[in-house]
């Protein structure tokens, strides 16, 4: 697994971790993402996903169907993103 490297990273301090998350309410394994820089994790770029099913509209557990995020576009950046709910994921810093 390599990082993604673009203007994104370079802009946000150029270092990267991949977060393992996972429902917060049953622990179900969700996906990997690639977070570029410092600060809470507030929505998923969907390019960043790096292991995975990528989400069609809003995101979900797989197990038990909770509602964890819904689609949207951020409009600074023009990408498209899924905005999570506070305290929906439980994340885990994987090593590579």
């Amino acid at each position: 697994m390599k990082f993604k490297s673009d203007r994104y990273r370079k802009s946000r301090g150029g270092w990267s971790r991949v977060l393992q998350l996972s429902c917060a309410k049953c622990s179900a394994l969700i996906l990997k993402y690639q977070k570029d820089g410092p600060g809470i994790l507030k929505r998923l770029y969907l390019d960043r996903i790096v292991e995975g099913k990528i989400p069609a509209k809003n995101l979900s557990c797989p197990s038990c169907k909770e509602l964890l995020g819904t689609s949207m576009i951020y409009k600074k950046e023009n990408r498209k993103a899924i905005s999570l709910f506070q305290g929906s994921v439980a994340k885990k810093i994987v090593k590579l």
